[in-house]
């Protein structure tokens, strides 16, 4: 009887710890998107001092969005390079270099949107890391800055 008590709570206690960290955290998230911060000033086209990197908010503060839960957001804006006359090709241009930092440096999964090859103004890219809940959004425009970028934790726990 004392061994099937024990296996109870053994199961019960096992059961309860694994299904606190079912999902990600806002730590996690958090730490997350300090290294993607990292990357981005470290990446070789954004270390540029041409491109004008500017971090406009940190992630290092707690914003509430449900009971008891936070999201941490961290922007930044920057320009392409010289402007070329066919504003169409520089957006486009801009939109794949974009594109390509947020797959390879920072490890994001793009959502392709093959109808803003129509949109004569702007451009969005937008990628998602499932794993710590975060989501990037970036819209390249023809004027200064070219880049303006957000990136979100997702509504989460703190830990």
């Amino acid at each position: 009887m004392r061994v099937a008590r024990v296996a109870v709570t053994f199961l019960l206690v096992g059961g309860f710890v694994s299904s606190c960290g079912n999902g990600p955290t806002l730590q996690a998230a958090t730490a997350e998107l300090q290294k993607d911060l990292h990357r981005l000033q470290s990446d070789g086209f954004f270390k540029n001092p041409l491109t004008k990197l500017r971090i406009v908010e940190r992630p290092d503060r707690d914003l509430p969005c449900d009971k008891g839960k936070f999201e941490r957001v961290f922007r930044a804006t920057a320009e392409y390079g010289p402007e070329i006359s066919d504003a169409d090709r520089q957006l486009d241009l801009a939109q794949s270099l974009m594109e390509n930092v947020l797959s390879q440096a920072l490890h994001y999964t793009i959502a392709f949107d093959l109808s803003q090859a129509d949109w004569k103004d702007a451009r969005l890219v937008e990628g998602r890391k499932d794993g710590p809940g975060i989501t990037i959004k970036v819209v390249v425009v023809p004027e200064s800055p070219t880049f303006r970028l957000v990136a979100k934790t997702d509504c989460l726990p703190p830990s």
